[in-house]
């Protein structure tokens, strides 16, 4: 069986999600299953044009060095709870706008279940752990995103 592979990019450019999924079976004859999310951004307002007809934007910002160590440990942590042979993390920062992708978490595994749950885990704990800023403007006002009671609980379900 090929050895795990863990794979974690920060980046500002937009990723294929194609070449990226295909990826995560390429040359692994064992992989049963990849589970996959994608995460967008959405309107921040009801009326999307904003007061100058600029639409709504999000600004991610990250400690370069750190985010990626932290991706990475959580990354580790998925490999450790389930058999996977591959796990991928994509997070893109700067400004984006609404319909842009800002993540991609991916993992493969001989079985559904655990591609599903590590997949579940991966963004659950991303969206607690990962040292990520994130800066709504919707073209009258802008305001920094605190961190969710929901995103918390969601995460505590894959508490040990």
């Amino acid at each position: 069986m090929p050895r795990s592979i863990v794979t974690v990019k920060v980046q500002r450019e937009d990723f294929d999600i194609g070449a990226e999924l295909a990826a995560m079976s390429d040359g692994d004859p064992q992989v049963g299953g990849v589970a996959s999310f994608t995460g967008l951004v959405r309107e921040m307002v009801p009326d999307a044009a904003a007061a100058d007809g600029a639409p709504s934007s999000m600004t991610l910002e990250h400690y370069p060095g750190m985010t990626e160590k932290q991706l990475a440990a959580i990354s580790e942590e998925a490999m450790r709870r389930w058999p996977l042979s591959r796990a991928l993390i994509i997070h893109r920062y700067g400004k984006l706008l609404p319909g842009d992708r800002i993540v991609l978490v991916a993992t493969a595994s001989a079985h559904r279940e655990a591609a599903l749950q590590s997949c579940a885990f991966l963004i659950d704990w991303l969206k607690t752990k990962a040292p990520f800023w994130k800066l709504e403007d919707d073209g009258r006002t802008q305001n920094w995103v605190e961190a969710k009671d929901s995103d918390d609980q969601a995460a505590q379900r894959w508490q040990r």
